[in-house]
């Protein structure tokens, strides 16, 4: 009998792929979730400004992070809120201050390694540059070459006889300057080639954050596209997710019972110790102000934030099939089985038994899946925003993501139902 070609609501996925490409970095990503809210009815706080107690949709940016709230009519100043956080940053390769470089006839450009990153699949990949240009009179302005510009090139097996059998061998120093073109290397060359696409005279450029990012788009994959394959879904996959859910929250208007929020972290790649990692105080800032500008006193917190839980969103490990004995043989998240609660009693995840029972309601409310992730004892966690987040502000906090392959790579894998089943838990989590 032939297998019937699977099925899934495709919107939500397609406007992921949509998103993920408008987000080459976390500048990038944060501008694209502020144009969404905006068009959503938020509007913009600045940090210099005396909030006041009105009610709607709110959002502050700083740098790559976004914290974006709703507050119903009729809130007091103790309404506890419901978070769901994200990250926008990725593993990748950043460039240096001093970026000219190259020998033998080419020109490269300097680069730092960001985070983790699995070396090997940045190699012979098309690459563009994105980030954020700071200029002379203290502004910034976002930049992106989405188009193949660098790339990696890889040693010819011919002149590594033994890769295919002893493993491929990186120094991150000598081996990832990525080449841009032909010729001896000029400082300044990059900048002002950068000012001109930004439309910016060179001269006015005084520093910059940026980085390769793959130019190929996402698609779907499989026999039946029941797959995604994507760069940065780590961990732009649960930023999307989060401000669906915050949108959709939000339409409920003065309905909600709780105060949603969305806080997207920047640095979490690389421990979120940054004014806009969640290691910082921008996040427990917000939810102060919010709380002094409905007249609310430090008692008022302490009672908002006691009622406040967390849903910390990131990727996790599916099963790889090539793999099975890397993972814990009694937990087996699937791709397209739904969002996976991750438990880790060292507290590389923050979920108890409270969280997870929080999260397992909004599931069934919203009629979705979930599964159990937790790893071997005999392989390393990985670790979230959640532990963090938990212990900075004293709120419950339960760790839940999508189950994907690759993890760290240029390009990542993840069932194409699964963004869907995570938005809808965690809008289902916001309504309360």
């Amino acid at each position: 009998m032939t297998a019937q070609p699977h099925v899934f609501d495709r919107t939500h996925t397609d406007d992921l792929a949509a998103f993920v490409p408008s987000a080459p970095s976390p500048y990038h990503a944060v501008a694209a979730a502020a144009a969404r809210l905006e068009k959503a009815g938020f509007r913009r706080l600045e940090e210099t400004d005396r909030w006041d107690a009105s009610a709607g949709g709110k959002y502050v940016l700083r740098g790559g992070a976004i914290i974006a709230w709703y507050v119903p009519a009729g809130a007091r100043p103790e309404t506890p809120y419901r978070v769901v956080g994200a990250h926008t940053d990725s593993p990748n390769l950043r460039v240096k201050p001093l970026p000219d470089m190259g020998s033998a006839g080419w020109r490269q450009i300097a680069v730092e390694v960001y985070g983790g990153p699995l070396l090997n699949s940045w190699l012979d990949r098309d690459l563009g540059l994105a980030g954020r240009l700071s200029l002379r009179d203290g502004s910034t302005r976002l930049v992106n070459v989405d188009r193949p510009l660098l790339r990696v090139a890889q040693l010819a097996v011919h002149l590594d006889r033994g890769v295919n059998d002893n493993g491929l061998k990186l120094d991150k120093q000598r081996h990832l300057q990525p080449l841009w073109g032909l010729g001896d290397p000029h400082e300044g060359d990059l900048v002002a080639f950068l000012a001109d696409e930004a439309g910016l005279d060179a001269a006015d450029v005084v520093g910059w954050d940026l980085m390769a990012h793959d130019v190929q788009p996402p698609a779907y994959l499989g026999r039946d596209r029941e797959l995604l394959a994507s760069p940065r879904l780590d961990n732009l996959l649960s930023v999307h997710a989060c401000l669906a859910a915050l949108t959709a929250a939000a339409a409920d208007g003065d309905a909600l019972p709780y105060i949603p929020v969305m806080a997207a972290f920047d640095h979490e790649e690389n421990g979120s110790e940054s004014d806009t990692g969640a290691q910082g105080p921008l996040l427990g800032n917000v939810l102060e102000r919010s709380v002094h500008a409905r007249g609310g006193t430090f008692e008022d917190r302490q009672r908002a934030l006691a009622g406040t839980v967390c849903v910390s969103s990131d990727v996790g490990h599916a099963v790889h099939p090539n793999y099975p004995e890397r993972h814990d043989p009694t937990h087996h998240p699937r791709a397209n089985g739904g969002p996976i609660l991750k438990t880790n009693v060292n507290q590389r995840y923050a979920t108890d038994a409270t969280g997870r029972g929080v999260f397992a309601a909004a599931c069934d409310r919203a009629g979705v899946p979930f599964q159990h992730f937790v790893s071997s004892n005999a392989m390393p966690c990985g670790t979230t925003i959640g532990p963090i987040t938990s212990a900075r502000l004293g709120i419950t906090t339960v760790d839940v993501g999508v189950p994907i392959l690759s993890m760290h790579s240029a390009r990542e894998l993840c069932g194409a139902d699964d963004p869907h089943l995570l938005a809808s838990a965690l809008a289902a989590f916001l309504q309360g």
